[in-house]
């Protein structure tokens, strides 16, 4: 249940398709975080390139694009390798929708205690107290 902002800007031909930027990052997220696209909330915003500035100097000016996607999940989902794997992934395929990346392009990764972040009212730490006492005990694992 990530919650994932992505803002970006290129100076390259024309920005991509909103819609598109969504959907690979969901494709991003489901198959490397293994995170669930039905509850996978996404806000895609652009900058302007003149407006947005990496060593004092615009990206308009460096002719280079540039990505800041910061995604919430919750502590203890995803391991080290997992993240490693969704940063580097996604620092490409931001490559591939903008042009040539600024190396200042970012992705943070935030995890989030289990008690403090949630959806539809609930905290994902209710949510797993939920969807243990709906499994017999005779089934969980020891």
């Amino acid at each position: 249940m990530p919650l994932i902002t992505v803002t970006l800007s290129s100076p390259h031909a024309e920005m991509p398709d909103k819609a598109a930027v969504a959907a690979e990052v969901s494709r991003l997220s489901s198959t490397i975080l293994g995170k669930d696209p039905k509850v996978t909330a996404i806000i895609v915003t652009t900058v302007p390139p003149e407006d947005w500035f990496c060593g004092g100097r615009s990206l308009a000016e460096q002719k280079l694009a540039s990505v800041w996607l910061d995604i919430h999940i919750t502590d203890g989902t995803n391991t080290k390798d997992e993240k490693a794997a969704f940063i580097a992934e996604t620092y490409a395929a931001f490559g591939r929708l903008l042009g040539p990346l600024h190396e200042e392009s970012y992705v943070h990764v935030h995890d989030v205690h289990d008690d403090a972040y949630g959806f539809g009212g609930l905290t994902q730490g209710r949510r797993y107290i939920a969807r243990q006492l709906a499994v017999p005990a005779s089934s969980r694992a020891a």
